[in-house]
């Protein structure tokens, strides 16, 4: 007797068993698909975990183990006694590009700056003329911790790059943000092995308040303006403290 063909809730059962991790890979396509097709876009609430289950044919538990893997990379997002949502920002990439044409051909600090600049200027300029007051928060407490991280450098360089996110999320262009995204993790594996020798942190703190200050005031001109002239300024102060001894100390 022929065997009649397995269904895709059969199919998904049987490797859910045999395979937690692939299982759960399902639940990420079945949802990859649910948004590429438009059923769902972006701050829509999900199905819960229950209906998903039985539409997937798996578990919760695998279910669950989807959605991890999906706020991992900020495609969805949860919220406590609301449920799972597809969330609004951009999604950060997993592999990032850069990082491995930078290792097989090296990215010159000129022109990593340079990118940052034809990338975050006209972002500066959207900010300011397209942001909203829960995003001005978002910069203006990134601007804040810098100012308390002063002395801690390692610190503080994660709050810079916090800050050109958020300025980059209040220009809501999702995909501008997303290659901006790329360019400040490479900028940030390559700034963090000599942040250490940096002195210069209270000026950043500084140049940070100011573009946030145009940014505030809808000065679409000023904000470009201040950007440029700190990424031109950043570009001279890591030049600095990549040529200065590592005893020297400091921070950025």
């Amino acid at each position: 007797m022929k065997k009649q063909p397995k269904s895709p809730g059969e199919m998904a059962s049987a490797q859910e068993s045999q395979n937690p991790p692939v299982a759960a890979k399902l639940v990420v396509a079945y949802i990859r698909r649910l948004i590429e097709s438009g059923d769902f876009r972006a701050g829509d609430k999900l199905p819960p975990e229950r209906e998903l289950a039985q539409l997937i044919g798996v578990s919760r538990a695998t279910v669950r183990a989807g959605l991890q893997s999906l706020a991992t990379v900020g495609v969805v997002e949860s919220r406590r006694g609301a449920g799972t949502f597809v969330a609004e920002g951009p999604p950060l990439l997993d592999v990032n590009p850069l990082s491995l044409f930078s290792a097989l051909h090296g990215i010159p600090r000129a022109e990593l700056f340079e990118a940052r600049r034809v990338i975050e200027i006209d972002l500066a300029g959207l900010a300011a003329e397209r942001s909203r007051g829960d995003e001005l928060a978002a910069i203006s407490e990134e601007v804040m911790e810098m100012f308390a991280s002063i002395d801690d450098v390692h610190r503080f360089l994660v709050h810079d790059i916090r800050f050109h996110r958020a300025v980059a999320a209040a220009a809501r262009n999702p995909l501008l943000a997303a290659i901006m995204e790329m360019v400040a993790d490479l900028f940030y594996d390559h700034r963090k092995k000599t942040v250490d020798r940096w002195r210069d942190a209270p000026e950043a703190a500084e140049q940070h308040r100011r573009i946030y200050q145009a940014i505030r005031a809808g000065d679409v001109e000023r904000a470009r303006r201040e950007m440029d002239t700190h990424l031109q300024w950043a570009q001279e102060a890591q030049e600095i403290e990549v040529k200065a001894k590592p005893d020297r100390g400091g921070g950025e």
